[in-house]
């Protein structure tokens, strides 16, 4: 659903009157939004998994990702985010994280995440579910094969944050309201009596190996610009921390009165969530951004208003114009086929940016053509896309 999507968790959270804003608050002094410190504030680094049972004969596997939350034993208390997996064909149960490439790395493939909620819960957790996409040789059906889950409790019984260090996970089967479930129970079947085989057998089951880590006083810093529930990557926080900037602007600086609930024209507000969707869009503008960023000089970095003006300039001549562009096909999970086209059109359309230094050219020329204007491609609706207020969160 909707809820679980990070775009969601996004947008600002309403008070419980529905009169202001609970998570975005005018800072006067600094002019810009306040920071807010969060109970849990986090870096999950995915390590790797060991020992992941493979998903039969017959089938093709597209996707081997984690995906991971915040968990309370009975409810999922923010969005749910996914990371893929690499593996060698030669060791198919070993999964890793982050690999190393030319240039950017992919956000799907960054295993570096930061976790933040303020709930007050006793129970609460982040919970790993392994999944596998696949799709069967003969019918060409796909489906979802969940590879087992692992919960790690955040706050001792005493609630004391548990230490920064790496854990070792031992995955469960079933559902996360199960207990008792193996992922492979033939390991366990198979292992004698003797305390040698039953050590054996502990080898053998499948594991999640995951380092956690308070973040630095700087990482810190930025992490208090966004909201207090969100799960994400690592690598595009500043981006997201330009969206709430740019958002506490328009309803907390700009507005004509904070009783008017007008359409904020704003391409940026109605659009960036989108990008969270559709991780590829997001690279496309970490991409264009770190390319702009490289050409600043250290007086323009140190420009909030001028950094938050030339990111706005990025995004208009990087990832708006694809958002509307017919070329690009529709964001399918684990299609190879779609992300390769899709990638194709991103890396044309960006080289040909930065060639004629904005996408003005692209958008004129008679060889492009683009979807018919939606006005909430401009338009940002502030009481439709805000969220209410979740007493339990």
């Amino acid at each position: 659903g909707v809820e679980f999507r990070a775009s969601y968790y996004l947008q600002p959270e309403l008070t419980t009157s529905q009169l202001a804003f609970k998570d975005l608050v005018w800072d006067s002094d600094r002019n810009t939004i306040h920071p807010r410190p969060t109970r849990v504030s986090l870096i999950v680094t995915l390590c790797s998994c060991k020992m992941i049972p493979l998903p039969g004969t017959g089938v093709r596997v597209l996707s081997r990702h984690v995906r991971l939350c915040l968990f309370d034993g009975s409810r999922v208390l923010s969005n749910i985010h996914t990371v893929r997996a690499t593996w060698l064909p030669k060791n198919p149960q070993t999964w890793t994280f982050s690999p190393r490439v030319m240039g950017i790395l992919p956000s799907l493939l960054d295993g570096d995440s930061f976790v933040r909620s303020n709930s007050l819960s006793s129970d609460i957790g982040i919970l790993f579910e392994l999944g596998i996409t696949y799709k069967c040789n003969s019918t060409g059906e796909r489906g979802e094969l969940s590879c087992g889950w692992a919960f790690l409790k955040l706050f001792t019984s005493s609630g004391i944050p548990v230490p920064s260090k790496m854990y070792e996970l031992v995955l469960s089967g079933g559902t996360p309201y199960e207990r008792g479930v193996e992922v492979d129970p033939s390991i366990s079947r198979r292992a004698g009596f003797g305390v040698f085989q039953q050590f054996m057998s502990l080898r053998k089951q499948p594991v999640l190996l995951v380092k956690v880590k308070s973040p630095s006083v700087h990482s810190k810093d930025i992490l208090n610009f966004l909201p207090e529930t969100l799960v994400g990557g690592m690598c595009y926080i500043h981006l997201l921390v330009f969206y709430r900037q740019i958002l506490g602007d328009a309803l907390l600086k700009d507005r004509m009165s904070m009783q008017s609930t007008d359409l904020i024209c704003n391409p940026v507000l109605a659009t960036f969530p989108q990008l969270l969707d559709q991780p590829d869009l997001m690279d496309a503008l970490r991409s264009a951004w770190a390319d702009k960023e490289r050409t600043l000089k250290r007086i323009e970095k140190r420009d909030q208003e001028f950094l938050k003006s030339t990111f706005a300039l990025v995004y208009h001549d990087s990832v708006f114009p694809l958002l509307c562009s017919t070329f690009l096909p529709s964001y399918k999970w684990a299609e190879e086929e779609v992300e390769l086209s899709r990638w194709k059109v991103i890396h044309d359309f960006l080289k040909r940016s930065r060639e004629n230094d904005g996408a003005l050219e692209y958008l004129l020329s008679s060889e492009n053509t683009h979807r018919a204007l939606d006005i909430s491609e401009l338009a940002y609706d502030f009481l439709g896309e805000g969220r209410e207020n979740n007493p339990g969160e």
